[in-house]
């Protein structure tokens, strides 16, 4: 098996343990550290996320021009390329560090409704994820430099192992009564020893090195030229999903901090189950785009691989808007009571519906990348999402998280109908088509399906057992719905090509 299969193989046990050991361990620490401490845990790891975006897009583009370089056997270019990225990267750090030092002195005046021993967590916390963003971030070319030479096991591999100690290390530091700062202290420990395993890999196994050859303009022009855009969307993504811990951060109390954090992350596992099996399809997909496919021939492909994803969505959408509030209250209800699950369980739910569609036409992306286009969506989502987190921010003072994540979602909603518009009227899509075919046989599945789910939730009971019990019925209920009412021939076709292999061994 080839290093790119391989690496397929493992970036999707590195999604399942992200997402599910992340289901069991969320709780556990919620429930040692408390509804304070959590919120003030998620709420400085988000904003120094958000500082994260000084990254500049530079990881992807180190992986980029070290692909281009090695292809072409330039040995010397490559050099010179790396040390000026290590150039680039200092400076970036050494900017981290003054920011941190910066905001580090009014954090007792941007946390307005946290108590004086929660800003001394909080400045504790942020000086430490300041010190790891400086370390880490630089770090990080060495996992890029991997990728560019396609060495992927071997990052892919560590990230998994240390996933895993980590997960044992936090798990025996909470049974030992540690708190937030024990938390922070073991990611900057693992960051540290990840940064030095890879550099040793890097320099030992690949043989890389970084000499500065040359400096010149022309190369900062070509590394940013490339760049630009990953950070455009990178910043993107921060609005999207952390300046809502900013402006909570200034207003709200540290429980509604925890409560909006515990929504993001349950909408953001939404992403990853869809991403970790339409992914498969994309290269294939972005080859249509430069190699003159029609536009009906790129609406098909859109189609196809529009349908995977809704049909996936749709089993994990069904579920938890029919029992996700059972799920919310036995997840994290000890710690939030009654009120405070319902609205997890709500903003949870938003972001899901919200997210749905850009997901479903996530090829749409590949397709403008190809053509050049990515400057009007980036345009497009920067202001309506600034415009949605204004909204939130004003609907936040009366109705707290959840007034925040209707304000965000809002500038999604949009967006997307924006973007439909673009995509059919100036890229050629054939989006009318794109959602009668989307429709085809399974909306009729999905509402028999609806019926029964809803019926199943009269089960009586409550507790594991009974929630579980309800999920293996809907789920049945489901699959075999959806395979006999809602799939058409090239999908059932693609279901069986999938089970054949394991079927072939079950019989051997």
């Amino acid at each position: 098996m080839s290093q790119v299969k391989k690496g397929a193989v493992l970036n999707y046990i590195i999604i399942f343990l992200t997402n599910i050991v992340g289901l069991f361990l969320t709780p556990f620490i919620l429930s040692h550290l408390g509804k304070s401490e959590y919120g003030i845990y998620t709420t400085i790891g988000a904003l120094v996320a958000t500082i994260s975006i000084l990254d500049l897009g530079l990881n992807n583009t180190i992986v980029r021009f070290v692909a281009k370089y090695k292809a072409e056997k330039n040995k010397k270019q490559e050099e010179n390329f790396l040390a000026i990225t290590m150039v680039i990267y200092a400076c970036i750090s050494l900017v981290i560090i003054i920011a941190g030092v910066s905001f580090y002195g009014h954090i007792d005046t941007y946390f307005t409704k946290m108590t004086s021993n929660e800003i001394e967590t909080a400045k504790t916390i942020f000086g430490l994820l300041i010190f790891n963003l400086a370390i880490s971030l630089p770090g990080g070319s060495f996992t890029g430099i991997c990728y560019g030479y396609e060495a992927f096991v071997f990052p892919k591999t560590v990230q998994i192992i240390r996933y895993i100690l980590r997960s044992v290390v936090v798990v025996a530091i909470l049974l030992f009564g540690g708190k937030a700062i024990a938390l922070v202290i073991i990611d900057t420990t693992f960051n540290i020893l990840i940064v030095c395993v890879n550099a040793y890999y890097v320099f030992v196994k690949l043989k890389v090195r970084f000499k500065l050859h040359e400096f010149s303009l022309k190369y900062l022009k070509e590394i940013f030229g490339y760049s630009l855009w990953i950070f455009v969307f990178s910043f993107v993504g921060i609005i999207q999903w952390k300046v809502g811990h900013w402006i909570l951060g200034r207003i709200s109390i540290p429980e509604v901090l925890t409560i909006y954090g515990l929504g993001i992350v349950l909408g953001t596992y939404y992403g990853a189950f869809s991403s970790a099996i339409t992914s498969v399809f994309l290269p294939r997909a972005t080859k249509m785009t430069v190699g003159n496919a029609t536009t009906e021939e790129l609406t098909s492909m859109m189609i196809k691989i529009g349908r995977i994803s809704f049909i996936i969505l749709m089993y994990i959408l069904g579920a938890f808007s029919l029992y996700g509030y059972q799920f919310v209250s036995l997840w994290v209800g000890g710690e939030l009571g009654a009120d405070g699950s319902y609205e997890v369980w709500l903003i949870a739910l938003l972001i899901m519906l919200a997210y749905t569609l850009p997901l479903i036409q996530g090829f749409g992306n590949s397709i403008l990348e190809a053509k050049s286009k990515l400057a009007f969506k980036a345009t497009i989502y920067l202001t309506f999402l600034l415009i949605g987190a204004a909204l939130g921010a004003y609907l936040a003072k009366s109705y707290g998280a959840l007034g925040m994540i209707m304000g965000s979602l809002s500038g999604w909603v949009i967006v997307q109908n924006i973007m439909n518009f673009y995509y059919n009227n100036v890229i050629g899509l054939n989006i009318l088509r794109f959602f009668k075919e989307l429709f085809n046989k399974t909306l009729l599945a999905l509402i028999f399906i609806f019926i029964i789910g809803y019926l199943i939730r009269f089960i009586p009971g409550d507790g594991w057992a009974n929630f579980m019990l309800k999920s293996v019925c809907y789920s049945v209920a489901y699959f075999f719905i959806i395979y006999n009412l809602g799939i058409i021939a090239f999908e059932k076709q693609l279901f069986k090509d999938s089970l054949n292999p394991i079927l072939i061994k079950i019989r051997r």
